[in-house]
């Protein structure tokens, strides 16, 4: 006899949490570890763009943070060749240099202190949907992890490398996770590592779909309610790590180098 027959779903959605937190262990990574693994998992799912792009997550060192070295494709970053780096862009160790783009990174940490993690890529659907200028519309249920939870730069300032820009793209991001940056790319934060990872690979999928569906017709609206019933669902913590733990997998079976 099925015990749980007559049980709501506000229930069974508070019992399966319960269950996730107290069964489901996290795969334990360094930051400098997630950081080289979130580089070789969006390689692999389409965010390469040449040198183009950043990933960065704040380091122990207060205004300091960990990215890439530039000249180094996100299919080539290690957990040993990424390098940490001061509000100035300096690295504290060596004389190797970041992408100069990096410098919105810095306002980002400054005004956001909540944010622990930066991805910004041009992957090729969220380029494709940039160029049209329109905002990206979340009306599927994978991705109501971006539901109302991404604003729009709907002008574009140019190389983003002065302050300007940074100042611009953070005052963007607002209380959001995401930001889509018309004729440019998107950019996702998290207070993990975990949570940008994942949110970058949701929005160039709602990106996708979103492209195909304007090709078909009409995109229809979720229901509000239900809509924010699935984002809130798929963005707690256990969550993000539990889906992280699994692309990690998918990425070290061809890239076990990276870590």
């Amino acid at each position: 006899m099925m015990k749980t027959a007559g049980v709501s779903k506000k229930e069974l959605m508070q019992s399966a949490q319960i269950s996730m937190s107290n069964l489901v262990r996290d795969d334990l990574y360094t930051d400098q570890q997630k950081l080289a693994l979130t580089c070789r998992i969006l390689f692999d799912k389409g965010h390469d763009a040449g040198l183009a792009g950043q990933i960065s997550c704040r380091a122990d060192e207060k205004d300091t943070f960990i990215t890439q070295r530039f000249g180094l494709g996100f299919d080539e970053i290690t957990a040993e060749n990424l390098l940490e780096v001061d509000l100035d862009l300096k690295p504290l160790k060596g004389d190797a240099m970041v992408n100069p783009a990096n410098r919105f990174h810095t306002w980002i940490y400054k005004e956001h202190p909540d944010v622990n993690c930066i991805v910004h890529t041009h992957p090729t659907y969220i380029a494709a949907l940039a160029m049209l200028k329109i905002p990206l519309i979340i009306s599927q249920m994978d991705t109501c992890g971006l539901y109302d939870d991404c604003s729009f730069v709907s002008e574009w300032p140019g190389v983003p490398v002065g302050n300007e820009e940074g100042m611009l793209i953070s005052n963007a991001l607002g209380d959001k996770r995401a930001v889509f940056l018309a004729h440019h790319g998107q950019l996702v934060v998290g207070k993990t590592i975990e949570e940008a990872c994942n949110l970058a690979i949701l929005i160039e999928r709602a990106a996708k779909l979103q492209i195909l569906a304007m090709s078909a017709g009409q995109i229809q609206p979720l229901p509000i309610d239900l809509a924010k019933e699935a984002h809130d669902w798929v963005s707690t913590d256990k969550r993000n790590k539990v889906n992280f733990a699994y692309y990690a997998r998918q990425a070290l079976k061809t890239n076990p180098d990276c870590i």
